[in-house]
């Protein structure tokens, strides 16, 4: 199995500077002062140099869903109780959760991956590609064995394979799974040495009396399984979660083709922090659509170094804020390929008389 992910890792290469510097060349010569559309330039050129295009397009649009139980809910760490991931598995797959709203309004097809739910799901729309009924209790001991984890990661990148196989030009990336947001601030304190206050939020909107019981089984997971942080394979297996395992393999997936991700909220930063660590040049290839109400978001992106694009605090998850961000990419996409330029609409351009 690892030979299989370093094979794709070594196939993520930079991505192309002369699509790049042509975007860059092109938005100037638009009939608009130079960098006036801010950060949505900035965007335009990353797009570019992901698609190795100047004038980037992006018909097929995937969501990826995926769904899986944690463990560690037996410590009492979520508002919900963990029965409502299986519950809510059945709201996606019929079309009812707020990702499948805001895809339906952007044009983007979700799919809804089963990779370690508690649970059996039947559904004509489902990927079944469970890996095991959910992690153990990661505070007091791994959430899974690193084959476990190398098999979550490895549906990822088939699923992204697939997807691209059938057209898909972008990914959002998205999850379910109750406790998740435990396992990302787990996996935020191991890799980044993050201190478990900082990077633990309130997730499905925990009391301040919880918050600090979270906090506390954060650091009792730290403490118990030792994470190595010079090994994203050990931070994953011992504290993560198999959607996250998943969500990095996508990611891993779509870098080695040179398809964007759009990283969605806390759990999909957490992915793409094992991504990174996996892969350096993978982070060419991720867009981080928005910064989450969840405390430890900001910080996580600072440590991608992604800027992202707004902040409306949402903390919801499922892929909803990547999904909306799909509205900003069309516009900047046809900016590039619509807008006129100075000398197509006989403007003077800037410093000329």
């Amino acid at each position: 199995m690892i030979s299989t992910i370093q094979e794709v890792i070594k196939r993520i290469t930079p991505a192309d500077e002369q699509s790049f510097l042509k975007a860059e060349h092109r938005l100037n010569i638009l009939t608009k002062p130079p960098g006036s559309l801010g950060q949505l330039e900035t965007l335009a050129v990353k797009l570019a140099g992901i698609s190795g295009t100047e004038q980037p397009s992006f018909t097929k649009r995937t969501v990826v869903v995926m769904a899986a139980d944690h463990g560690v809910c037996c410590e009492g760490v979520s508002a919900f109780p963990q029965e409502v991931t299986m519950q809510m598995a059945y709201n996606f797959l019929s079309g009812g959760a707020a990702v499948n709203v805001l895809a339906r309004q952007a044009g983007a097809e979700v799919k809804f991956v089963d990779i370690g739910v508690n649970g059996d799901l039947s559904h004509d729309d489902l990927m079944d590609r469970k890996v095991r009924r959910g992690t153990d209790n990661m505070a007091v001991g791994p959430a899974m064995s690193r084959e476990e984890a190398m098999s979550a990661v490895l549906v990822g990148i088939r699923v992204a394979e697939e997807a691209i196989e059938n057209g898909t030009e972008i990914f959002i990336t998205g999850e379910m799974g109750i406790g998740n947001t435990t396992a990302s601030a787990a996996i935020l304190c191991a890799l980044k040495g993050i201190a478990p206050e900082v990077a633990a939020g309130r997730g499905t909107g925990i009391d301040d009396e919880r918050l600090l019981h979270k906090i506390a089984v954060v650091e009792r997971a730290l403490k118990v399984n030792q994470p190595n942080p010079a090994d994203p394979l050990d931070v994953l297996s011992k504290v993560g979660g198999l959607e996250i395992a998943g969500l990095t393999g996508l990611i891993l997936g779509a870098a080695a083709a040179r398809i964007p991700v759009i990283l969605d909220g806390f759990i999909s930063g957490a992915a793409a922090l094992v991504a990174k660590a996996l892969a350096p040049e993978s982070i060419a290839y991720m867009i981080g659509s928005h910064v989450s109400g969840e405390q430890g978001h900001k910080l996580m992106l600072e440590k991608l170094g992604l800027e992202p694009l707004f902040n409306l605090g949402l903390r919801l998850g499922e892929g909803t804020g990547g999904v909306l961000s799909l509205h900003l990419i069309e516009a900047i996409c046809r900016i590039l390929s619509e807008m006129a330029t100075f000398e197509s609409a006989g403007i003077s351009g800037a410093g000329k008389q």
